[in-house]
């Protein structure tokens, strides 16, 4: 799945589960290992890890589409300065949020990188600043929808086990 503008761009794909042999345990079987590439004006970096359960990577193409439709609410910093995601999860690696939206459709979607997801100067902080950095991403409908479909390709390798 590409997100990406002339600025900016985060591509996510699922490439394994985390244990290839079943262990009778619905969260053990199911962590999807999660390959990225991110591309900002600050620097490229990729991370590649099991940050998301298999249910919870169907929630991001559905998340897309609702923003698509303008079914998402814009969501704003805190009073504190402080960003919170409107999609997340388990691992707060990888996380999504809604900075704007346009009348003609455009939005702009935050990625919130994390952890190991995050650029590589800003590892090491311990997660203090857990879903802080973002990747912004103005897209229009057609490219959101595009997304998502292109994630749930993606995810049709691996169903809930």
């Amino acid at each position: 799945m590409l997100l990406n503008d002339l600025a900016s761009s985060v591509d996510l794909h699922p490439v394994r589960y985390q244990f290839a042999t079943v262990r009778s345990d619905s969260y053990d079987d199911n962590w999807l290992v999660i390959d990225g590439t991110v591309m900002t004006a600050e620097g490229g970096w990729s991370f590649t890890d099991p940050c998301l359960l298999v249910d919870e990577a169907h929630q991001v193409s559905a998340w897309l589409r609702a923003v698509a439709a303008g079914e998402v609410a814009v969501t704003e910093p805190d009073a504190e300065g402080e960003l919170s995601p409107d999609t997340w999860f388990i691992e707060p690696v990888v996380a999504f949020s809604l900075a704007d939206r346009s009348d003609g459709g455009t939005a702009v979607i935050r990625v919130h990188l994390s952890l190991e997801a995050a650029p590589p100067w800003q590892q090491g902080n311990d997660g203090a600043d857990i879903y802080q950095y973002v990747v912004e991403v103005r897209m229009d409908t057609a490219a959101l929808l595009h997304a998502a479909g292109q994630w749930d390709l993606s995810l049709a390798s691996f169903p809930p086990r």
